[in-house]
């Protein structure tokens, strides 16, 4: 086996960083946000719940909006009608999300105790599909993980959805700020 040189380790790290390598400080800059975001979100995780929910809000009346619009300058094609009325359901979840956000908060929760469940179930499956590979014990843990989300999802709720979606999407953010840092800081090193 032959030993890489430093020059051929500095171009494939170049190669996997791609324009990363870049602009090291915005991807730095960027984790940094994304971790005093997630950290604000973990300590004020129901603040953070509605915050989301109403972005959702945004987004989905935004959506209505560009569908209708869309759907009113393609004369002529067939499916104008279903364009208009996909528009106004996106309009109406978006009012009704705003409107009510508790029960919107409560049916993201059940989705996500759905979603965490079926996944799991769907990963379990697959493990015992695989279990001919040394490494099928931790497609099983991995379901157990997802499977047991879903079932104390479901076991807290509907108080888990004052909190709940807050703190995934806070945790999410944290992992993606730490994964943007250590990137920017590789491609840092890079640029040394």
């Amino acid at each position: 086996m032959t030993e890489l040189s430093s020059a051929q380790i500095q171009e494939i790290r170049t190669a996997v960083l791609g324009a990363a390598a870049k602009v090291p400080g915005a991807l730095i800059g960027l984790g940094a946000l994304f971790i005093v975001l997630g950290m604000i979100g973990v300590l004020g995780q129901t603040m953070f719940s509605f915050v989301s929910i109403n972005v959702l809000g945004i987004f989905l009346f935004a959506g209505g909006v560009l569908q209708a619009a869309h759907a009113m300058k393609s004369h002529g094609w067939k499916s104008v009608g279903v364009q208009l009325a996909l528009a106004v359901l996106y309009i109406a979840a978006a009012i009704f999300t705003w409107a009510f956000p508790i029960p919107a908060l409560e049916a993201i929760t059940l989705w996500l105790a759905a979603i965490f469940f079926v996944t799991g179930v769907l990963r379990l499956i697959s493990a015992f599909q695989h279990r001919h590979f040394r490494e099928w014990l931790w497609l099983v843990l991995s379901s157990a993980i997802s499977i047991l989300m879903g079932v104390l999802i479901m076991n807290g709720y509907p108080a888990s959805s004052l909190w709940l979606p807050g703190l995934l999407i806070a945790i999410e953010l944290l992992l993606q700020g730490w994964t943007l840092l250590f990137m920017g800081l590789a491609a840092r090193s890079l640029t040394k």
